[in-house]
């Protein structure tokens, strides 16, 4: 019964609203140590856990890494970088974004950019800093419009991108389901015809870009 003692330390951990992750790593030594399980063993299975489930945890990894950056001036050298190309414009660079962001997920590189590794840090403050440039100065319903063009820019690339990849969860979810009614489609199947969509979807967000930097272009003549 003693290896019971790790629901007790989950109960009053959190009826005392202590840390949960604290709460559970407790209960689980506790549980280890009550079951005969010597310190190392514990730790070990520990080690076991966090290697298995990686996939979740891995997040709680990069985020601090990504704050630390954004603290010691990453926004700001994005900015200052991105102002040096002359010919550069918002609209053009989420274009160049887009197309990254489709062609990157059709080969099945889907987690290489997202909204908290690249779009936050990165293409956002670029996109504003070249708004501004063009204009000579950004409102803050202005400045919120851009950050959300950029967040759009990275779900429409991904979002049309990565059906075209064959063992993507879509695919296979559609192939699934279109079994359940008797047709018999194969992955290359779906993956083809998603090539359309995609394209079509550039060329419709791409001249959503391109109307963002006609507009920028009238306000700064204004």
């Amino acid at each position: 019964m003693l290896v019971l003692a790790g629901i007790a330390v989950i109960a009053f951990g959190f009826l005392l609203r202590f840390n949960p992750l604290l709460v559970v790593a407790a209960s689980a030594a506790v549980t280890g140590l009550a079951a005969g399980l010597d310190p190392l063993a514990i730790l070990a299975a520990f080690g076991k856990a966090f290697n298995n489930t990686r996939y979740i945890t891995v997040i709680w990894v990069i985020l601090p890494l990504i704050g630390l950056l954004e603290r010691y001036g990453l926004q700001a050298r994005a900015r200052a970088l991105i102002e040096r190309f002359g010919q550069a414009t918002a609209g053009r660079l989420l274009m160049v974004y887009l197309l990254f962001r489709q062609l990157s997920a059709a080969v099945g590189l889907t987690t290489i950019a997202g909204p908290a590794v690249t779009v936050r840090p990165l293409l956002a403050p670029m996109t504003e800093a070249l708004a501004e440039r063009q204009t000579g100065g950004l409102d803050e319903a202005e400045r919120e419009r851009i950050r959300a063009l950029a967040a759009a820019t990275d779900n429409v690339g991904l979002f049309f991108g990565e059906d075209i990849f064959l063992a993507i969860g879509s695919i296979l979810l559609m192939k699934g389901l279109l079994e359940q009614y008797g047709i018999r489609l194969e992955p290359f199947q779906l993956s083809l015809w998603a090539i359309p969509s995609a394209i079509a979807a550039f060329l419709i967000h791409g001249a959503r870009l391109w109307w963002l930097d006609r507009r920028l272009a009238r306000k700064r003549a204004a």
